[in-house]
């Protein structure tokens, strides 16, 4: 930040980042306590920005202003609070309108340096944002964090308080998301995690609850999430509901308007456990930073795969200048020593729609796919080549743009030189666009040369898309990767559906497999898997094997219990079937906003018996079938055929619809695999051995799954009441594990993941099976104090971050019941 011209008094005009900024009354003191005038709050706001504002940007920001300063103990300064940009506000000032109730608020959002210097300009102290960015057509998102703020009651210190954070990062550590403090500058503490953005706020805000009353019920003593000042004496209160949209939270390293300068500050935990813990102020603040890392750049990176955020192109507040976007290309290259194209002046914006893809001979046998876009090709090296059927998906790396001039080049660039090796083109050509997300999707249709290595002749045209699996990944060779994808046509186009079997009246047709179960898949990790075996995804949902007979649909869990009844809508399956009979390999999953499969989302079908329940639970949550092995067809058994071949003969049986997919396998590649795993937000990956036989109802290591999220399937055998907001309820649940010779040991509690709902209705359920005494005797008194007992029969599955040397879960999490298992399924058995 620099001043123009001369000063008159003390007001002048400030240059910040080129953009023009009136200051007035620089001396004026904002925080008598310690002088602190206008001219230190401008200076500490241009000073932190760039560890500032990455946390404010895109978030509606709302201001509390003193104009007059913070005042004293005895007379307070007055605070305006203030949402709305009144006429005045520079044009350069990003903003964003938001629809409230009855009236409508343009927001600033501090989306840069200069917005925040405006804004101290203004006496604008303290600035809150909600947990959610606006988008690009300026519409809320879903929240990208969650934040927990932990308020002390009288007679509570701030050592107090880092203990409740201690116990909060243990939970969120068990769900596995990672969480950052702030020491608020006011009394207490503020905790962030990172989302991904799957779930709307309301969802969000629930879990922030749960949490919260789960932990008042196990530390009434310490812990309140009531409301009520009441209930805060000598307890510190988790303040969960900062998450609904329409709340807000001081922002990381804004200013405070107390008494002194003080500020809210991102610490380390080590920072926590210090004893001498307190509030920071503006001086110390400044000189920490010059010297410290900003301890939540990490969460912003967890978030978005960035540590600042990027203004859309042409929105208010972006930068107009443009970065040369061949920079890196320009770096990584001698001109004087290769025969690649390498431009000396910045690349022009504006393209024709064109694409080179080059078959490239260096150091390992790969393709790159160019388009060009904004003046430049836009790269991805695709070691396996582009995917010549729909069902696999290749791995491609992002590289750097190239300059447009490299659409025609071929040849041989020297060893010692980046990228050392043959090149040549293996096609070119047009291409249309039919979704282009920077960054995140791109669907395009290639109409290749009629020689090309793409075209059957002329005017044959493909389409792929390419999905972006590394955004949120930790390294930065994985934040390059993407998926390629062949699509079956055009997105939107209708596709060919394959004619079904003429369906003759026959004498009925026995079935294969009386009372089927699915064949099981071993627990491993990437060592066990061979480098030719196909990959698929691991679904959240309900194992099951399904029987089609002359248009009729039979569905049976993994344990052999029908349950054909419980998914109605599946019926329709029949009509994605060519075949008259059939027996295939599936899971029944619940899909949530996002498309995701929710575990969750599944239960009230999973446990609805009753026809009338079955109706209403369908009416609120439908179900898909996600179907991945052929066991039978027609009167053929496919038992003994390799897994490949049942793969290629379940692809021609079924024609995916709107209820039924066979989603795409990864061809031997299990990072790409497990990277998509991930930035889909599943549990896994199952990888298959190419010529594993069918074996229903065994385990076996031909077939391996390897999770993201360990998980295991226990018994409840007790509960402990809760207290505090959860009092008449259930509280925490006692978990159990059999043993081959039925004894039982004990394995924990879990205590976070319920509704409340849930927590109430278990009361009832657990009354008609209590029994006096619980089924193991090394329960630690903690845990047993004030338990009831339950018969050991109801099979439930949590999720933990690891089991402790003496045998527990650390840090469960319910998932839900498993109505599809037994007692029986969890006896370990002979390998």
């Amino acid at each position: 930040m620099r001043h123009d011209g001369h000063m008159a008094g003390t007001e002048t005009i400030a240059q910040v980042d080129g953009r023009r900024v009136r200051l007035t009354n620089l001396d004026k003191v904002l925080y008598p306590a310690t002088g602190t005038t206008k001219a230190d709050v401008i200076s500490y706001y241009s000073q932190v920005a760039p560890m500032m504002v990455p946390h404010c940007a895109g978030r509606a920001a709302t201001r509390k202003r003193w104009v007059n300063g913070v005042g004293t103990a005895d007379e307070p300064g007055q605070v305006f609070f203030t949402k709305n940009l009144d006429s005045g506000t520079p044009d350069w000032v990003p903003r964003a309108e938001l629809q409230h109730s009855d009236h409508r608020n343009t927001y600033p959002m501090v989306n840069d340096r200069a917005t925040l210097v405006w804004l101290a300009q203004m006496a604008a102290l303290e600035i809150h944002v909600p947990q959610w960015r606006f988008d690009s057509t300026g519409q809320p998102r879903n929240p990208d964090r969650i934040v927990f703020d932990l308020d002390p009651g009288p007679g509570v210190e701030l050592a107090q308080v880092a203990e409740v954070a201690r116990w909060i990062r243990l939970v969120l550590d068990g769900m596995g998301w990672d969480c950052v403090p702030v020491t608020s500058g006011s009394k207490g503490l503020h905790l962030y995690a990172a989302l991904d953005g799957s779930h709307d706020a309301e969802q969000i805000r629930a879990l922030a609850r749960e949490l919260a009353t789960s932990l008042e019920a196990d530390h009434p003593d310490a812990v309140t999430a009531q409301m009520a000042k009441a209930q805060r004496g000598g307890k510190v209160f988790i303040d969960w509901s900062q998450n609904h949209p329409n709340k807000t939270t001081v922002a990381p390293y804004s200013l405070r308007g107390r008494d002194r300068p003080t500020v809210a500050v991102p610490r380390t935990w080590a920072e926590l456990d210090d004893p001498g813990l307190r509030h920071l102020e503006l001086a110390e603040v400044l000189e920490r930073i010059a010297t410290t890392e900003d301890p939540m750049a990490a969460l912003e990176r967890r978030a978005h795969g960035s540590d600042t955020f990027a203004a859309p192109e042409g929105a208010a507040g972006a930068d107009p200048a443009r970065a040369d976007p061949l920079a890196t290309y320009r770096s990584m290259r001698r001109p004087d020593r290769t025969p690649e194209p390498v431009p000396e002046a910045a690349p022009v914006p504006g393209t024709e729609r064109v694409f080179v893809i080059q078959e490239h001979h260096a150091s390992r046998l790969h393709w790159d796919l160019r388009l060009a876009d904004d003046g430049v090709l836009v790269s991805w090296a695709v070691p396996k080549g582009m995917p010549t059927e729909p069902a696999r998906q290749h791995l491609a790396v992002q590289t750097e743009d190239h300059p447009i001039e490299y659409l025609t080049f071929s040849g041989t660039i020297p060893n010692g030189e980046y990228g050392a090796g043959e090149m040549s083109i293996w096609d070119t050509g047009t291409y249309e666009v039919h979704k282009w997300r920077a960054g995140a999707e791109i669907i395009v249709t290639l109409t290749g040369a009629p020689d090309g290595g793409l075209s059957g002749g002329p005017g044959r045209t493909s389409t792929f898309a390419l999905i972006h699996t590394g955004a949120r990944a930790e390294s930065a060779e994985e934040k390059r990767h993407w998926l390629l994808h062949l699509m079956a046509g055009p997105p939107g186009a209708k596709g060919t559906r394959r004619p079904a079997t003429p369906r003759v009246p026959a004498e009925p047709r026995a079935t294969l497999l009386r009372a089927p179960t699915p064949m099981l898949a071993v627990a491993g990790t990437a060592a066990d898997v061979g480098e030719d075996w196909p990959v698929e995804m691991k679904w959240d949902g309900q194992r099951c094997v399904v029987e089609i007979n002359d248009g009729v649909v039979r569905l049976w869990a993994r344990s052999g219990r029908e349950i054909t009844a419980s998914y109605p809508e599946l019926a329709e399956v029949a009509d994605a079937v060519a075949a008259s009979h059939a027996i295939l390999d599936g899971e029944v999953v619940a899909l949530d906003a996002a498309g995701r499969p929710s575990f969750a989302r599944l239960q009230p079908r999973m446990q609805a018996s009753r026809e009338a329940d079955v109706r209403a639970a369908a009416r609120r949550q439908g179900v898909h079938l996600m179907l991945f092995d052929a066991l039978a067809r027609e009167t053929e058994s496919l038992l003994d055929e390799p897994q490949v071949r049942r793969r290629e003969i379940l692809e021609a049986l079924v024609t995916p619809g709107p209820r039924v997919q066979v989603p795409p396998a990864f061809d031997g590649d299990l990072d790409a695999a497990l990277a998509a795993s991930r930035a889909w937000g599943l549990e896994g990956v199952m990888a298959k051995r190419p010529d594993s036989r069918y074996l229903p109802g065994r385990r076996s290591r031909s077939w391996v799954k390897i999770k993201h999220v360990e998980t295991v399937d226990a018994v409840v055998c007790g509960w402990r009441p809760g207290q505090g907001g959860r009092a008449g309820r259930v509280g925490a649940l006692l978990l159990g594990l059999p043993h081959l010779d039925g004894s039982w040991r004990y394995v924990g509690r879990v205590g976070t993941g319920f509704t409340d709902a849930e927590t109430r209705s278990w009361v009832d359920r657990f009354a008609a099976v209590e029994v006096p005494d619980p089924p193991f005797d090394d329960v630690p008194p903690l845990d047993a104090r004030g338990a009831r007992w339950v018969r050991p029969e109801q099979v439930a599955e949590v999720a933990f971050a690891e089991w402790s040397d003496g045998g527990r879960l650390r840090h469960p999490v319910w998932r839900g019941w498993r109505p599809d298992k037994s007692v029986a399924d969890l006896l370990r058995q002979p390998e």
